[in-house]
């Protein structure tokens, strides 16, 4: 893949988290309070102000890859999901924290009631 097509496809992901933020929150405002990291620049992938950072206090990192071996944990807690449960996979590698992992749409969820 060339630098610019995963470049590109790097930003849409931020694109689409900012965008997903945005509409949660709808006093926020698009590029005042979030925004997408231009790539190459440092830091967090989504910059968010004060008053965002309030409302969403996380530190967005963005990864858009061809293949991440933690979508077949993923599948593999959606076969074993009961109805009315939503998967969650916790994995942990050596010497490092366990870290969760959820859609991001039920996610963003989690923050519904927040946004008004």
């Amino acid at each position: 893949m060339k630098t610019s097509s995963a470049k590109a496809k790097g930003r849409r992901l931020q694109q689409t988290v900012r965008d997903k933020i945005l509409s949660l929150f709808p006093t926020l405002e698009l590029d005042v309070d979030v925004r997408s990291a231009i790539m190459g620049e440092t830091g967090e992938d989504i910059k968010l102000s004060k008053k965002a950072r309030e409302v969403f206090p996380y530190s967005v990192e963005c990864k858009s890859m061809a293949k991440v071996a933690a979508y077949t944990y993923y599948e593999q807690a959606k076969a074993n999901t009961p109805a009315g449960a939503r998967p969650l996979v916790v994995f942990k590698a050596n010497r490092q924290k366990p870290m969760a992992m959820l859609d991001l749409n039920h996610f963003m969820e989690l923050f519904n009631d927040k946004g008004t």
